[in-house]
């Protein structure tokens, strides 16, 4: 298997630090998280909003994490970017910065979805197809992220949105975690409608808070005790002949970020092996 980390899940150490606990830990892979970020020394780490793992989109940083990457040993298959709907000055940033890393692609969002879906939906192709024209001549890929509260929240509308494209211009990233929020579909439909655009698996857990009486609440779980069947997701991949990269993302808090590199790579490894 191919497994790296979101950095997003580290946000108590620095990028050197994390590259030199991935590569301690086990994994032969990092997804870095690139965003404009400046952590604040005197405020908790946070995962979104003081994340101290974080590389700004600029050339010094993008040298930087090549430069981490290589020696610590980790490949570098996706940079987890936090581009919007029409944000054509964050693709272009992307783009440099996954040429000087030597990352084949970059993850593009298209922030909480609000107001008319058609129209949304509509806008968000024509950015993609602009977006497409600026990375296939130079061998890059945006990817789509199946998530919750966006127009891409199960792995069909995922593929309405980008089936006008091919697997070669546009890939998608699979998560199972975001799908328990909205838009959980059979893993094996959803592998099969989408098929080689399936490019990264996101790997994390939640699980449902009970209440007494109402909605129960959704919340970020550790890998070993949610709602994810991560036998079952394994299974359906593996019918596809799946050998693409993994990434973990654990937002549980469950254990300190070095413990839950360690304890998630061996989850993963375990139920992978018994799936």
């Amino acid at each position: 298997m191919n497994i790296a980390v979101f950095t997003v899940m580290l946000p108590d150490l620095t990028p050197e630090q994390a590259a030199t606990e991935m590569n301690a830990a086990g994994y032969n892979g990092v997804e870095w998280r690139v965003t404009t970020s400046t952590p604040d020394p005197n405020t908790p780490p946070s995962f979104w909003t003081n994340n101290h793992c974080t590389l700004n989109p600029t050339p010094q940083d993008a040298q930087r994490a090549r430069t981490l990457s290589q020696n610590a040993n980790l490949a570098t298959p996706n940079i987890g970017t936090y581009i919007n709907l029409n944000e054509h000055n964050k693709v272009q940033d992307a783009i440099n910065f996954a040429t000087t890393l030597g990352s084949p692609s970059f993850r593009v969002g298209f922030g909480t979805f609000e107001g008319n879906y058609t129209q949304h939906f509509n806008n968000a192709r024509a950015f993609l197809q602009d977006i497409i024209s600026e990375t296939k001549p130079k061998n890059l890929k945006p990817l789509i992220e199946i998530h919750h509260r966006t127009i891409t929240p199960s792995a069909s509308l995922t593929h309405k949105l980008i089936s006008h494209f091919t697997p070669d211009e546009i890939g998608v990233i699979h998560d199972a975690g975001n799908m328990m929020h909205e838009g959980h579909e059979d893993y094996r439909i959803g592998l099969e409608l989408l098929g080689d655009y399936v490019t990264m698996v996101h790997l994390k857990n939640m699980q449902y808070e009970p209440q007494t009486k109402g909605v129960w609440p959704a919340k970020w779980a550790p890998m070993r005790n949610g709602v994810v069947n991560f036998t079952a997701l394994f299974r359906a991949l593996k019918e596809r002949n799946y050998n693409g990269w993994f990434s973990v993302e654990d937002f549980s808090n469950a254990l300190p970020g070095k413990d839950a590199l360690k304890d998630n790579l061996a989850f993963i490894k375990e139920t992978y092996e018994a799936a």
